[in-house]
């Protein structure tokens, strides 16, 4: 079994390997290749990979190389998790919305809509190009924004799935609240990439999230840093990202106070690759905890190994809606989970979503729907309806500005510009 990750080069990828050498049995590979066009990372983390894999005595070849078309030549499924523009480009997404009183960040709002303009583009060509040496294999999408980005490869017919690490973090959080294995506990996780909702939290056929929520509401509240008062108003747990959307101008406040989180990451990165340079090191270092994903590649083996092992595992994925949330159009990416076996990723039955989470769910759809065409068609126009569209700007004239801001900071990108 063959895998390629593109973007190899990323400081994640140690994770991403560990992952690989520990459940080594759930997917066994007997090929990684990493591809990134960033000779010098992959200098590092190559050799890296390969000490990992041999600490664990994990038998697989480890190859790198910055030619897409020969390292994904044979793949069985190609694992993408790249930055378009870097961090510098994150840099940007994090700052100049502020300028307009509205939420920087990488995923969401007009940073999300400029990182989905850089970044949909460039994955399309690579799918492509995998199409066309392995029509059969599958495109295992880790890159931000994970909705739009699969949206995106599913409309276009690539054999796509997207993945997301918020909810197996919130499996093992769980878990580790309530003593019990990881695996022992279900999620009725439903939403849209980066704006979910756990709704029950099942272990042994009991829904235990009152219980959770009763007892161990503090500790979540405090990871999510939202106010304990408003979980328990919600009866539910929703993800990190909501806090955007429930607390947008506390967050703001808090953003134009302290140094962007790209700035963290960058000089968290500088840390990491000096020590991926260390010929001793043959493990994952600690500081890698702190620079996000975790569980990143435990989710990444389970859903590959359901792919290409055709297991029927459930698993909270990205995926097209097909019905699952009649009030979407089909062809919304939703996640929730899904039996993922051969033929791909196929959603559950979910409940009928209350008002107050389905409002803002078919909201940000009808965004994303208006951000992929402006990613695939360009034009000045279509980024202002996006921006107009999407709940945290819905102002013409904030909309106006940071349409001319976004193409202003990312022409180089953009090939309509």
């Amino acid at each position: 079994m063959k895998l390629a990750v593109v973007g190899g080069g990323s400081t994640y990828t140690p994770e991403l390997i560990d992952g690989f050498a520990r459940l080594r049995d759930t997917l066994p590979l007997t090929e990684l290749v990493l591809i990134d066009p960033a000779a010098d990372r992959l200098e590092l983390i190559g050799p890296l990979a390969r000490r990992i894999f041999a600490r664990q005595g994990h038998p697989g070849r480890i190859t790198w190389t910055a030619d897409l078309d020969a390292g994904v030549d044979g793949a069985d499924a190609v694992l993408l998790q790249l930055r378009v523009g870097g961090q510098a480009a994150r840099e940007q997404d994090e700052t100049w919305p502020l300028e307009c009183g509205c939420v920087g960040q990488e995923t969401t709002g007009a940073g999300g809509l400029a990182k989905a303009l850089r970044t949909v583009p460039v994955v399309l060509d690579i799918a492509e190009r995998v199409r066309r040496r392995n029509p059969g294999a599958w495109i295992v999408d880790f890159t931000n924004p994970v909705g739009i980005v699969t949206r995106a490869l599913l409309t276009a017919g690539h054999r796509a799935v997207g993945l997301c690490n918020v909810a197996i973090g919130f499996q093992r959080k769980f878990a580790g609240h309530l003593g019990v294995a990881p695996e022992a506990v279900a999620l009725e996780h439903v939403g849209l990439n980066h704006l979910t909702w756990e709704r029950s939290v099942t272990v042994g056929g009991r829904d235990v999230l009152p219980r959770l929520l009763a007892e161990h509401g503090e500790a979540i509240a405090a990871d999510l840093r939202m106010p304990r008062g408003l979980l328990d108003r919600l009866g539910v747990v929703p993800s990190y990202y909501l806090r955007y959307f429930y607390q947008h101008d506390e967050v703001v406040k808090e953003l134009l106070s302290k140094p962007s989180r790209a700035a963290e990451v960058a000089a968290m990165e500088r840390q990491l690759l000096a020590l991926y340079g260390d010929p001793a090191l043959d493990e994952k270092p600690e500081l890698l905890g702190k620079r996000g994903g975790a569980f990143y590649s435990e989710a990444a083996v389970a859903l590959t190994s359901s792919l290409l092992r055709d297991t029927g595992d459930v698993q909270v994925v990205n995926a097209f809606n097909n019905g699952t949330l009649p009030f979407l159009p089909d062809d919304a990416v939703i996640e929730v989970p899904a039996a993922v076996d051969a033929r791909g990723a196929h959603p559950a039955p979910v409940r009928p979503l209350e008002p107050l989470f389905a409002g803002l769910v078919a909201g940000v759809t009808a965004y994303e729907h208006l951000a992929l065409e402006a990613a695939l068609k360009g034009g000045r126009d279509r980024v202002f309806e996006a921006l107009l569209a999407h709940p945290l700007i819905g102002q013409a004239a904030y909309a106006d500005r940071l349409a001319d801001e976004l193409i202003a900071h990312n022409r180089e990108h953009l090939a309509w510009a």
